[in-house]
């Protein structure tokens, strides 16, 4: 079972919205749309992901990590750094 399995249907949801946003984006650029309201838009949909990724990431350590953290051992050190590794991705993203 995924760490997300609580939130499924919520994250599928804010996929498929974040879909529709890049379908926007997609036609705004196909009419010429004025760059800064492009841009404005692109803001948008990125904002969109980043609270995917975090609610995305909250569920990953409230479920994964900390399961492994209790059993201990090397599974809990590796789910530490994974966890640690998504973060540094989303920071630089």
């Amino acid at each position: 079972m995924a760490g997300y399995e609580a939130q499924r249907d919520a994250i599928v949801r804010r996929l498929r919205r974040i879909e529709g946003q890049v379908r926007g984006l997609q036609r705004m650029v196909e009419e010429d749309a004025y760059c800064i309201n492009v841009l404005t838009q692109v803001a948008a949909t990125n904002a969109a992901l980043q609270s995917c990724a975090l609610i995305l990431l909250e569920e990953h350590l409230n479920c994964c990590v900390t399961e492994a953290v209790v059993e201990g051992g090397d599974q809990a050190r590796a789910k530490v750094s994974e966890a640690s590794d998504a973060i540094a991705r989303l920071v630089r993203a």
